[in-house]
């Protein structure tokens, strides 16, 4: 699945591809957002993880979990 985070102040934005679930990143981001967590930590699908605060969180954009397709589709 494909996330998308915005960050305040910065005029870039942090894209990968997550393993995780669309449910299990939407509930972080709600963690973060209602102040439970001080910070959003999510994992790549590569093992990397990032970390940002949720006050600096200006956006996040989940995408779809389906796989992407390759060459010529009927």
């Amino acid at each position: 699945m494909d996330v998308r985070i915005g960050i305040q102040n910065s005029p870039r934005e942090l894209s990968f591809e997550s393993s995780q679930t669309a449910a299990e990143v939407e509930q972080a981001v709600a963690a973060a957002l209602a102040g439970q967590a001080a910070h959003l930590k999510l994992t790549d699908a590569k093992g990397t993880v990032y970390v940002v605060p949720a006050a600096a969180l200006a956006y996040v954009e989940i995408g779809s979990e389906e796989s992407r397709r390759i060459g010529f589709v009927a």
